[in-house]
């Protein structure tokens, strides 16, 4: 999936790539259409006070469009970045949290949406009882930690850790088949770093990064003893040791993009041999995957090294490598102490977050994240017309029929290739709003006043809806936003964009406001997740969702030479001194 930023494709440009595609017909259809296109009275939509005075469009656009902006908005202390989008998740959290404060404030039959919506999000507030509590929470894995005798004991407690959503040192989830759209697969990858990425562990010409590897001993040692583990200096010495191990064999980003060279389907008797040291039958009937024939691994030989790593290094640095990451996963659920000494590392050090959202906005961001459907079904009631529904399809139809004339213009496409890509963007699924279908959520307790315990809970619920997947149809009616999110996505896979309710809402989309402000504002985000579909790994997928080559061989390099114009380009732009931008990355 792909997020946010907005960048033009080598088939819309005729220069580099960037994003997804879509044409004919769509799957959802909701309201009139006829109605939804008549434009009767409709106001501009642009708000021309932050527009530049003294500047001229044709000169600097960006200042032209933005100079008020800039001058006007400071980012806010408990965010990194601030922009339209920020702007307008920080509207929705409002209008999310009225809804749930509602909730929270009737008396609901257990089990109902609104019991388990408001009983969640009193969890989050209720710092007495977290505090209470501690870190009793996570006793039971502490418990099974404890009980690790020998290294096939290790691979089953990280098999057992990866249903509760502690995954480390590897991971395992459930995915369409790449190859096999039809079909759903398990996916084994790497993973058990606390860092945001490898660099962060090797890179010793980056002071930042230097720093950052001395705060996060410095962390561990003080995590492991919320824990009560003894020695955690020297534990966390070792953690960071094996860290930085796992490091130095994880695959880069830009490896990590490229769809072809991240699918290798592997049987388990071939995954038990190259995992030699690792008891890989072991950990896969303990995470729940031990009934599939087969696995599409990600980074073979990430796993092979980490295989060696796990089977030469001591028993008691495992438990406590293990402990550590319990902790560190759970940690914004437990005692204030815990969540604020989690938050100074992760969001100050890493991030530099100098303060915490308010406690509510926390307490929605957590019920949103657990029962995401519950809380989209009231933001949808409230806040959702379903009229725009139609609106929307008329503006993506008609940015399709664009994104279809780019590429039958493209002079150095072959006729070939462009059938190809016309035949997907015609199998583009438009998802708006909402799901067809709510996720049910009626096997999940939310029973306990102990935030962690409800959201170990949550994990272990999610942990087998996905595994429930396996050998059953593929679930096009899923979504993986929920409605009250403000962003949008392309699902290769699937080959579908969608557009959660959230973002269709001022100044993105304005139902009152002429169709010129919705193209300009909404239809940026539409043509940004049409081109993922095209872009150097969506251009991968065919119109089915399955990885295949439906280039010429010829067009393909071309392709691949205008690309790498643009990773060129970026390549040299220096946003702070010493760290340029990577141009793989920006594709």
């Amino acid at each position: 999936m792909s997020f946010l930023a907005i960048g033009l494709s080598a088939f819309v440009s005729g220069a580099a790539a960037k994003e997804p595609v879509g044409k004919e017909p769509v799957t959802e259809k909701s309201g009139d259409a006829t109605e939804a296109s008549v434009a009767t009275a409709k106001q501009s939509g642009i708000d021309r006070s932050l527009f530049g005075e003294g500047i001229k469009p044709g000169d600097n656009f960006y200042e032209y469009a933005n100079e008020k902006w800039l001058e006007r908005t400071e980012i806010p202390s408990d965010k990194s970045n601030y922009g339209i989008f920020t702007k307008l998740a920080d509207e929705a959290d409002e209008h999310v949290r009225a809804l749930i404060e509602e909730a929270a404030a009737e008396e609901s039959e257990t089990g109902s949406a609104a019991q388990k919506v408001g009983d969640l999000y009193q969890a989050v507030l209720d710092t007495e009882t977290r505090n209470a509590a501690g870190v009793k929470p996570l006793q039971h894995f502490m418990r099974l930690i404890q009980g690790i005798r020998t290294h096939r004991d290790a691979a089953a407690v990280m098999g057992s850790l990866s249903r509760s959503g502690v995954y480390a040192p590897l991971a395992a989830y459930v995915n369409v088949d790449a190859r096999d759209s039809a079909n759903y697969a398990v996916y084994v990858t790497q993973a058990g770093l606390t860092l945001p990425d490898r660099e962060y562990y090797v890179d010793d010409e980056n002071e930042r990064f230097v720093q950052l590897r001395q705060q996060l001993r410095v962390y561990i040692a003080d995590m492991l003893t919320f824990l009560g583990v003894q020695g955690a200096s020297r534990a966390a010495d070792q953690i960071f040791e094996m860290e930085t191990e796992i490091a130095k064999n994880h695959w880069t980003k830009t490896e990590n993009r490229d769809p072809i060279k991240t699918y290798n389907k592997m049987s388990t008797d071939e995954l038990v041999e190259s995992l030699k040291g690792f008891d890989w039958r072991v950990y896969a009937d303990h995470s729940g995957i031990s009934g599939q024939s087969e696995f599409v691994v990600r980074q073979p030989s990430y796993l092979e090294a980490m295989a060696t790593l796990m089977s030469q290094t001591d028993l008691e640095a495992i438990k406590n490598y293990l402990r550590f990451q319990v902790i560190d996963q759970y940690a914004s659920s437990l005692s204030e102490p815990i969540e604020k000494r989690a938050f100074d590392f992760h969001s100050t050090a890493v991030r530099g977050v100098d303060e915490q959202e308010p406690l509510w906005k926390r307490g929605v961001g957590v019920t949103s994240g657990a029962l995401g459907e519950l809380v989209g079904q009231l933001y949808v009631e409230k806040h959702f017309r379903p009229e725009a529904k139609a609106r929307m399809l008329e503006l993506v139809e008609n940015l399709k029929r664009a994104f279809a004339e780019r590429i039958e213009t493209r002079d150095w496409m072959g006729n070939g290739t462009k059938q190809e890509a016309l035949n997907k963007l015609s199998m583009f699924t438009t998802k708006i709003g909402y799901p067809d279908k709510w996720k049910d959520y009626s096997n999940l307790s939310i029973d306990s006043p102990v935030l962690a315990t409800n959201l170990i809970a949550s994990a272990e619920f999610e942990t087998k809806r996905d595994l429930k997947k396996l050998g059953g149809p593929i679930d096009r009616s899923e979504w993986h936003m929920t409605p009250q999110t403000v962003n949008a996505y392309y699902n290769p896979t699937m080959n579908e964009i969608v557009f959660p309710a959230a973002i269709l809402q001022p100044p993105f989309f304005n139902m009152e406001a002429d169709d010129a402000a919705n193209y300009g504002a909404i239809g940026a985000v539409i043509g940004h997740e049409l081109s993922h579909g095209f872009d150097d790994k969506g251009s991968k997928f065919d119109g089915k969702g399955n990885l295949r080559m439906w280039w010429t061989e010829q067009d393909r390099t071309e392709f691949e030479r205008r690309a790498k114009g643009l990773i060129e380009q970026y390549a040299q732009y220096e946003p702070v001194p010493g760290n340029f931008v990577n141009g793989e990355l920006t594709l």
